[in-house]
């Protein structure tokens, strides 16, 4: 009987490759996919295409304090799943496996494509040649969040300038004129996004939004302590957030200065992680659509598996957010009567 070696031997390229062309998966070019199919099939040897085969993604994420995270996981392994697509998760950490580190042992693996929750492509600067070598490899990619424009790809995303406006508005209505940001990363796409949108709506209502009160911190629980220290002094009333990470942060730095929230500074997060609802007071967010979201890329995911010409765009598709109030924003006590 002949062999997946022969086969190999016959078209001059590896094995791997003969295997990658018989299971149907991306990677191959079409003249060698078809110089293979045509050799397997004058030694007898079928293709597993059409068998019903379960195919096989790379979902990417950091690691999975960060709840959003999590529940962005479980919601894309549960849809892909359901479409016959077995999930493998690739979980790299600042300390220990980079994203480049898995990312290339993900090209030897026989993968149909990659969701990516977060990574090197959301930020200005970054190196972006692993997601290059993916795309010479035809593997499509789906990236959640903004990214490099020049990546191809589907982004997926929530809509941050609407929701850094509905913060903002909230926090209007209820009276507030000093009204601090707290961002993640400078270089950052979407807190790029959120701070244009801010000025934007400064500009557009009249807010002052001074230099002062704009601060950047690292994203992550116990990062802004100093930031927000800089914002009191600055004196804002409230403070819009870029995570619910942050948010949290900035709360634990006001309680240590013994300040109440919303009594004394209102603050709104970003996410709205699981878990906000059972704090006190509950924290007043932005909800990303995760199931939107996960659904939006996975569906992407599929098209480019279907038609990966389609792989060589860059193609944004934006989810409206939702505001959800809760317990830590309330009228700026600048407005009640005990201030005047």
């Amino acid at each position: 009987m002949k062999t997946l070696a022969d086969v190999a031997a016959e078209v001059g390229v590896s094995q791997a490759t003969v295997s990658r062309v018989l299971n149907g998966k991306p990677g191959v070019s079409d003249d060698t996919r078809q110089a293979v199919l045509n050799t397997a099939k004058s030694m007898g040897i079928t293709s597993t295409v059409g068998r019903n085969q379960p195919r096989h993604v790379a979902v990417v994420t950091p690691n999975l304090v960060n709840p959003v995270f999590a529940s962005l996981l479980t919601a894309i392994s549960t849809q892909l799943t359901a479409r016959n697509i077995l999930p493998f998760l690739c979980t790299y950490t600042s300390g220990g496996t980079s994203e480049e580190t898995l990312l290339s042992m993900v090209l030897s693996e026989q993968i149909d494509g990659a969701i990516f929750l977060s990574g090197q492509y959301d930020s200005k600067g970054n190196d972006y040649s692993i997601y290059q070598r993916l795309a010479e490899h035809r593997i499509p990619m789906v990236f959640i969040n903004a990214g490099d424009p020049d990546l191809p790809g589907y982004f997926i995303r929530t809509d941050d300038r609407l929701a850094t406006e509905m913060a903002l508005q909230h926090l209007v209505n209820q009276g507030h004129t000093r009204i601090g940001l707290l961002l993640g990363n400078p270089n950052h796409y979407p807190s790029i996004t959120k701070y244009n949108s801010a000025l934007d709506f400064a500009n557009r209502t009249g807010l002052d939004l001074k230099p002062e009160y704009v601060e950047w911190a690292p994203y992550g629980l116990g990062t802004a302590q100093a930031a927000t220290a800089h914002l009191i002094d600055a004196g804002v009333s409230s403070i819009v957030c870029a995570s619910d990470e942050l948010a949290l942060s900035a709360f634990k730095s006001l309680t240590l200065q013994g300040l109440q929230v919303p009594d004394d500074i209102s603050i709104v997060g970003y996410d709205d992680s699981s878990y906000l609802g059972y704090i006190s007071p509950g924290l007043t967010t932005i909800r990303q659509p995760v199931d939107a979201l996960s659904s939006g890329a996975v569906s992407a995911l599929a098209s480019l598996i279907e038609s990966p010409q389609n792989a060589k765009e860059h193609v944004e598709l934006l989810f409206d957010p939702e505001l959800v109030v809760r317990g830590t924003t309330a009228i700026c006590k600048d407005l009640l009567p005990s201030a005047l």
